[in-house]
């Protein structure tokens, strides 16, 4: 089974498959997962940036697995805390859109990263 990529980055929208484009904010992008999560897709990578710089990047894309019956709960905890913190640190700094084509190549080289590591098979 191939990954399902959810991401707000139209530089990974123009490069990937089977991935689903949120028209919105990373807030927006995170709170898709978490539905999907809550549908039974687990998690693959982490929700939140690796650093606390790329937090305030207007890009976010995550890779969610295989679809269940049932939801993951761990994948359900960490997406809902992920949320929390983001909104924690972003009500008092702003999104950095003045660097955001580095922020789109940044999240794409992190993207194919995660992807790369990923087993082939599950």
């Amino acid at each position: 089974m191939k990954s399902l990529i959810i991401t707000n980055n139209p530089a990974v929208a123009e490069r990937k498959d089977n991935m689903l484009f949120v028209d919105g904010s990373v807030e927006e992008t995170l709170i898709k997962v978490r539905d999907l999560v809550h549908e039974g897709y687990e998690l693959i990578s982490h929700p939140l940036a690796a650093s606390l710089r790329m937090m305030f990047s207007p890009f976010r894309s995550v890779i969610l697995g295989k679809k269940s019956t049932k939801v993951d709960s761990f994948s359900a905890e960490i997406i809902e805390e992920s949320i929390i913190k983001y909104k924690r640190h972003m009500d008092f700094r702003k999104r950095d859109t003045a660097n955001a084509e580095d922020y789109k190549m940044i999240d794409l080289i992190l993207l194919e990263a995660a992807l790369d590591e990923q087993p082939v098979t599950w």
